[in-house]
């Protein structure tokens, strides 16, 4: 179940990094994120986030910062409505090379294609021994945050709850 949390936080804390790129801030409310894995035992994993202006800020400030400091490249092209990002980062003795193609809207929906390719470091459970790891994005923006809900949180589909900011409070980057 561990593993599974981390894959979850992986594309938030990828998309994180890529934010601090200047990516468009998100619009704030409800987000639902669906995220699929090919060359990967891990099925499709859905989450709900709750988010605002100062939640996106702080999360590009904190986990973008950390990045950039374990990045050796950070690339953002913009054609039209399409953005490109390709990084080589290091990240727990791994190299990882990714390549992302983002389209749609901040506003209402947006996919987003990352293809990265891991060599070193531990291997990680249910990901393809080659290191290679195509995944699929799709977020829509769903409306405001539920009742009860604030900044930061997340719901996965199997029901468990995170807010990332009280979680960065616990183990903040560079730790």
């Amino acid at each position: 179940m561990r593993y599974r949390f981390a894959i979850f936080l992986v594309p938030i804390l990828w998309a994180s990094a890529a934010h601090a790129l200047d990516l468009p801030t998100r619009k704030a409310g409800l987000w639902q994120l669906t995220m699929s894995f090919t060359n990967s035992h891990i099925p499709p994993q859905t989450m709900r986030q709750c988010i605002d202006g100062a939640t996106d800020k702080l999360l590009n400030a904190n986990f973008g910062g950390a990045a950039q400091q374990t990045c050796s490249k950070q690339e953002m092209t913009h054609t039209g409505a399409t953005i490109t990002v390709d990084s080589v980062c290091n990240i727990g003795g791994a190299t990882n090379t990714s390549h992302a193609v983002i389209t749609g809207s901040f506003d209402s929906a947006y996919t987003m294609q990352v293809t990265s390719k891991r060599v070193g470091g531990p291997s990680i459970p249910g990901m393809h021994p080659s290191g290679e790891t195509h995944m699929a994005i799709s977020a829509k923006w769903l409306g405001p945050c539920q009742a009860g809900q604030k900044p930061g949180d997340i719901v996965m589909s199997n029901g468990m709850k995170v807010n990332v900011l009280e979680l960065q409070k616990q183990h903040p980057p560079g730790r």
